[in-house]
C-alpha cells in the first residue's frame, strides 16, 4: 500500500463554553475543527501514515482554519478542492457523560457538490478510506459511490449513521448498503458503532448482538472484515476466521467527540499499514480512542503516545 486516501467532509463543531452569566444576548462558542473523515485523515498522519484527505475545502475563515489544521497535523491535501462555499457547522450538546449530539447546517455547503472531474483516479497501491455523511447526504453521495464502484483501490468505510441528517431509518439504509456491496467486491472493511446499528435496528439485517450483526454482514457482503465499536466496552470484530473481541479502556472521559474516528485510524495503522492481527490492529485502535476521549474535542494522539499505552499493558 502506498498511501491512504481519506475521502469525506470538514465541518466546524460550535462547542458553547459554559460561563455563568444571566446575558441572554450573546453567549460564547468555540468553533473547533471537525468532521469524521477528516478526524480520521489527521489521526492516521499524527500515527506516522501518508494521509492524504480527499475532501471539498472553503475558502472562508472556517476552510482556512480546517485547511491549517489538516497541513499542521502534516495531512497532505494534493487531492483536495478548493471552493467558493461557505463551509458546513455543526452545533454540538455534550450530555453529562460528554457524549456528543449534534445539529447540522448543510444547505449550500462545499462537502456535498462533488463533480466527476474532481475525483482522482486511484491504483490497487492506494487504500481508499470513505465514512459518514459523504456518502449519504447528496447530491454528492451519488458521484463519489459511482467514482468508487470504477476504482482499483480497496476500501475501508465506516457508517457513523447520523440520524438528523435523514431521519427515516428505512431511507438511511438504502444509502448504507450500496458502499456494503462497494467494500465487499473490493475485500474491504467496514466499521460500525453500536449506535449506528442501533439506529439502523428496524431495517438491517442482524441480530441482538453486535457481533451477530457483524457476522452476517461479513457473509452477506463478502468482507475482509466487520468491525463495530462498544463505546466503553471496547470492540468487536469478524472476518472469515470467526470473531475476535478487544476489551475497553477505563479513562477520564472529557468528551466522545472523535473517538469512533480515531478508532478507525488507530485500526487502519495496525491492520493494513503495519500487517497486524485482528486482534492487535483492535487494541491499537481502542488505544487510540481512548487517549482522545481524555481530551476536547478531535486531537487524536501520536505513534509514540500509543505506543506507551500499549507497551503499559505489558508492565
Amino acid at each position: 500500500m502506498s498511501r491512504f486516501v481519506v475521502c469525506g467532509e470538514t465541518l466546524i463543531d460550535l462547542v458553547r463554553v459554559a460561563e455563568p452569566s444571566d446575558d441572554h444576548f450573546r453567549t460564547t462558542w468555540q468553533a473547533l475543527s471537525a468532521g469524521g473523515p477528516m478526524n480520521t485523515a489527521v489521526a492516521l498522519s499524527r500515527l506516522e501514515a501518508d494521509s492524504h484527505f480527499l475532501g471539498r475545502l472553503s475558502r472562508d475563515a472556517f476552510g482556512r482554519q480546517l485547511h491549517d489544521h489538516l497541513t499542521g497535523a502534516g495531512v497532505d491535501l494534493d487531492l483536495a478542492v478548493i471552493t467558493d462555499q461557505a463551509t458546513s457547522l455543526a452545533v454540538v450538546e455534550l450530555d453529562a457523560d460528554g457524549v456528543a449530539s449534534y445539529t447540522f447546517h448543510f444547505d449550500g455547503t462545499a462537502n456535498f457538490a462533488w463533480q466527476p472531474p474532481e475525483l482522482p483516479e486511484l491504483g490497487a497501491g492506494d487504500w481508499l478510506h470513505i465514512a459518514s455523511l459523504a456518502c449519504v447526504v447528496e447530491p454528492g453521495a451519488g458521484v463519489l459511490l459511482d467514482w468508487a464502484s470504477a476504482s482499483q483501490a480497496p476500501l475501508s468505510y465506516d457508517i457513523n449513521v447520523r440520524p438528523t441528517v435523514i431521519t427515516d431509518p428505512k431511507l438511511y439504509w438504502t444509502k448504507v448498503e450500496p458502499w456494503l456491496e462497494l467494500a465487499g467486491r473490493n475485500g474491504g472493511i467496514v466499521k460500525a458503532s453500536d449506535a449506528d446499528l442501533a439506529a439502523l435496528a428496524e431495517v438491517a439485517p442482524g441480530g441482538a448482538d453486535p457481533a451477530e450483526t457483524a457476522a452476517l454482514w461479513q457473509q452477506r457482503y463478502g468482507l475482509r472484515a466487520v468491525v463495530i465499536t462498544l463505546g466503553p466496552g471496547g470492540a468487536v470484530a469478524v472476518d472469515a476466521d470467526g470473531r475476535t473481541d478487544v476489551p475497553g479502556r477505563k479513562v477520564e472521559v472529557v468528551d466522545t467527540v472523535g473517538a469512533g474516528d480515531t478508532f478507525m485510524a488507530g485500526f487502519l495503522d495496525g491492520f493494513v499499514r503495519r500487517q497486524a492481527s485482528l486482534e492487535d490492529a483492535l487494541r491499537r485502535g481502542v488505544a487510540a480512542a481512548a487517549i482522545v476521549c481524555e481530551r476536547q474535542g478531535a486531537q487524536p494522539p501520536t505513534a509514540a503516545e500509543v505506543d506507551e499505552l500499549l507497551r503499559s499493558d505489558a508492565r
